[in-house]
Order: structure tokens, then sequence, then C-alpha cells
């Protein structure tokens, strides 16, 4: 017999015209969709057949999940286990793998596109900036969900690399106030974008100093992600790599250094 698996899949940031190719034939071919009811975009879910069975993990528990997927697999289902965003980025995915293996149910997953990237192209910018930062940390703030001292946002601030805060947003006066200590200046750059890519996207530019107002100002406490760093004001900076003078394999050139 065919060995039982389940594929997890990136729906997206909630775009649907963001699910990628193979996410979405996928779903169509699926005969069971267990889906992050209070995340995903039900717009998604349009793509499914119409017979296909298509459950909400919100009022689930991880181990009732698990329960779902193996009996939908084991009885030879094609099954689709549907995350937001790119389930490698906060997705709780280790666990589920872990007790799907353990019950002999192979596990393939399939990327998607993170939120990450959706505020980066809401805000139009890159988080890498030639001549500055060219390092990206993501991290969260603690909540009910500890953060290790040793990846505080004090000590990340410290790199100067740009940071992209997830899970935050109600946070937001103590993210302030770790990168502070951890000393950005109050100007710092930052911003939020509140449910990037979908049809209600908000986007708000400010100062790290002013990020917690700004969030309560729009009344925004959930679904936004925080980006604080140069990269949001990064200048007149230029990449070597497309300079007239830059040297590679396909141009010929003098290399400026």
């Amino acid at each position: 017999m065919k060995e039982p698996c389940i594929h997890i899949v990136g729906a997206g940031p909630g775009d649907p015209e963001l699910l990628t190719l193979k996410g979405r034939r996928l779903l169509e071919e699926a005969d069971l969709v267990l889906y992050a009811g209070s995340l995903v975009n039900r717009e998604i879910l349009a793509c499914c057949r119409k017979d296909a069975c298509l459950a909400d993990s919100a009022p689930l528990s991880l181990e009732e999940q698990v329960d779902l997927l193996t009996e939908a697999a084991r009885d030879g289902k094609r099954v689709v286990r549907l995350h937001t965003g790119d389930p490698s980025l906060y997705g709780a995915i280790g666990e589920q793998i872990r007790l799907l293996e353990d019950r002999g149910i192979r596990v393939r997953i399939v990327p998607g596109v993170s939120s990450l990237q959706g505020a980066a192209a809401a805000l139009g910018v890159e988080y890498t900036v030639p001549g500055g930062t060219q390092t990206l940390i993501c991290t969260r703030a603690p909540g009910r969900t500890p953060v290790r001292e040793e990846e505080s946002l004090t000590a990340l601030a410290a790199t100067g690399a740009t940071l992209a805060v997830f899970l935050s947003a109600e946070h937001a006066a103590a993210v302030t106030a770790s990168c502070l200590k951890g000393g950005l200046s109050p100007d710092t750059p930052a911003a939020w974008v509140y449910r990037a890519t979908w049809p209600d996207q908000r986007v708000g530019r400010t100062t790290l100093g002013n990020l917690a107002a700004s969030l309560e100002e729009a009344g925004i406490r959930r679904h936004a992600l925080l980006v604080i760093g140069r990269c949001l004001d990064p200048g007149d900076a230029r990449s070597l790599l497309y300079h007239p003078a830059f040297a590679h394999g396909h141009r010929r050139g003098e290399d400026p250094r």
C-alpha cells in the first residue's frame, strides 16, 4: 500500500493570488483540508473540490487535529494542512510533524509567501540595504510564549540589523523600550503593516519612539508586522552589482573596490 502522507501547505499572507501553483494544485486535489480558520483567507478555499471536507483547526487541540489528519491519511485520502503565510515562520508545525511521523504518517511541506514579504511589498522596501545592514532578524516580543534572554529585543537591536517583529503589535511599547535599551535612537525609522496583502491592508510609517502611539491611534493591536530599521529610509544607497564599473562573470568592467 502507498505510504500515508499529508502536505503542510503555506497559504500565503492573505491575497489568494499569492498561493503557490503547487499549493493550489494540492488544494484542488485534496479530500480533506484542515485550515487555520482565524488566519487563512476563506477565498483560498474556493479552489477546493465541492465534495472535499473542509475543517477549521481553530476549535481543535493539537491532538484532535493529528487524529483527524491521521485517520484521513490512513484511509488513503489526499490530505492538506493549510497554514497561513509560510509554515516555517511561527507555524507551530514541528509538534505536528513529530506526532504524525510517530504514527507512521509521512509529511511534506510546501512553502508559502510570508507576511514578511507581504509587508516589504506594502512598504516598498528591501530589508537588506546596499552599504548598510546586510542582516534581517525575524523575532517576537515575549508574551504567553517566552523568548530566551539571549534573543531579547535588547540584544538583537544592538546589532543594528533590520528587525521584523511578529505577533507583537499589542506589545509595541515594550518593543520600543527594549530597542531603545539596545542602543537604537528614538528617531530610528519604524513601520507597521496590518494584514499585509488583504483587501483591508493598512500601513503606518513612523519612528521607533512613536511606534506604540501610531498603532494605538490606528486602533491596531493584532495582525500587524512591525519593522524597525534604516531599511525604511535607505537614502541613495546603491548596490555594487549593477554599478557600471563593477566586474563580474557576465559583464566587463573595473571593480570599484
